[in-house]
């Protein structure tokens, strides 16, 4: 043996020639249990007269050298089988059958099935004991042994079952391991996608958070600055519209740390109080255009119905959003109509205002930054679609969100299909 593999098997060297202790060679177990048998029970039959010769430094060796060479029986099964065999049966000249010291031979037959080799095992076995009764039982006579090396019919029946037993346990254990290669390969494909889910729900938790943060200040931020400005503008002239200028300020900055509580309520522990405010919803449209910082006119068709809870809130949210993007471009004197629409499958939503910001440019760039794409965000996550840009000299923001009835048993899935094509 040369190069990485030189030296004792049980002290396997890594790539870097170190000693790495990951890959200590497990046979050196089988290689001590060996010789203890073989030794132990050869000199337990010199004791009781089982062999008939002194056990010279040469019988020591023949004992010794086939538990030695299972060190090697992972990487040459074949071979080290041979040498074990032909040692056990150059000792089975000279004492009584035993299986003492056939515990190597049995070992390396046990490596070569659990290799994968059944065949190999089978004619290797086969082998070995056409040789054992061809020296120790049909030439004993010839090759002048002692009577007592003759295998009786009882060990001559018992040693191929002993032999198909060893292959057995050896095909059974290289099963097994692949079984338990298997579970594990599993096991670990199934830890990868629970972390991955689990990085994925975080990332998409904190996408949440961050859209909910960004409508409720962006809204509520949009509006104190608007009427800060008012304020500012009104203070000398006419202080009564400056107070109430003020009392909104005071008013939308409650409510936007309310419900700045209220979306970090996830965060909240078991043991806190889970929080009084009620769900954000189309049920308190009326609390968000009347705050809106610009006249706003509601429009309701259809029967209302009670919505999913992450529809509802959605649909609350690019309410907001909206309004909070007329207040930003649509100028001073901008008003905004708003139109929900209960359809039998869907929920509709309109967001128009009649003015524009002079100098905004026109088309689909007015509806550049974050606002926009965040809500057209929230809408495709809950398979809806949305629409932006301008018209008759304002400009339309058009949403479709699935919201099955409650008799409706389509579902979602069917959505897409039956609005195929519909323009929001």
């Amino acid at each position: 043996m040369t190069g990485a593999n030189a030296g004792p098997p049980w002290r396997l060297e890594n790539r870097t020639g170190r000693f790495n202790p990951d890959r200590v060679h497990p046979g050196i177990g089988a290689v001590i249990a060996g010789v203890l048998f073989h030794v132990l029970g050869a000199n337990g039959l010199a004791d009781e007269g089982k062999v008939f010769v002194p056990i010279t430094p040469w019988a020591w060796i023949l004992l010794v050298v086939g538990p030695v060479a299972l060190a090697w029986r992972r990487a040459y099964p074949v071979t080290v089988f041979a040498i074990a065999a032909a040692a056990s049966i150059a000792f089975a000249t000279v004492a009584e059958p035993s299986w003492v010291y056939a515990v190597a031979p049995a070992l390396a037959l046990f490596q070569i099935a659990r290799r994968g080799r059944p065949t190999a095992a089978a004619l290797s076995a086969g082998a070995a004991y056409a040789a054992y009764l061809l020296i120790c039982g049909l030439g004993a006579d010839r090759l002048g042994l002692h009577d007592g090396v003759q295998p009786g019919l009882r060990e001559a029946l018992l040693l191929p079952v002993g032999m198909a037993l060893m292959i057995f346990l050896g095909t059974a254990s290289k099963a097994r391991a692949e079984h338990m290669a298997e579970v594990m390969k599993v096991r670990a494909e199934r830890a990868r996608a629970r972390e991955e889910q689990e990085r994925r729900q975080a990332s998409e938790e904190r996408l949440r958070i961050a859209r909910e943060l960004h409508d409720v200040l962006g809204h509520h931020l949009s509006l104190i600055n608007v009427q800060a400005g008012v304020g500012l503008h009104l203070m000398e002239r006419q202080p009564e519209q400056a107070r109430e200028a003020l009392t909104a300020i005071k008013t939308a900055s409650a409510e936007a740390l309310r419900e700045v509580r209220s979306v970090l309520g996830v965060l909240r522990t078991e043991d806190e109080a889970a929080p009084r405010q009620p769900a954000l919803g189309l049920s308190r449209l009326g609390d968000l255009t009347a705050d809106a910082g610009l006249p706003v006119e509601t429009k309701v068709t259809g029967e209302p119905r009670d919505l999913p809870p992450e529809v509802d809130r959605a649909a609350y949210r690019i309410v907001q959003e909206a309004l909070t993007n007329v207040r930003k471009h649509a100028g001073p004197d901008a008003a905004a109509r708003v139109s929900v629409d209960y359809l039998p499958t869907a929920l509709h939503l309109g967001i128009r205002n009649d003015g524009r910001a002079e100098g905004e440019p026109d088309g689909p760039a007015a509806a550049g930054g974050t606002g926009i794409a965040g809500m057209r965000a929230r809408a495709q996550s809950l398979g809806g679609k949305l629409e932006a840009g301008p018209v008759d000299g304002g400009f339309l923001v058009s949403v479709l969100l699935p919201a099955p009835s409650g008799d409706d048993s389509s579902g979602r899935d069917d959505f897409s299909g039956r609005n195929e094509g519909r323009e929001c």
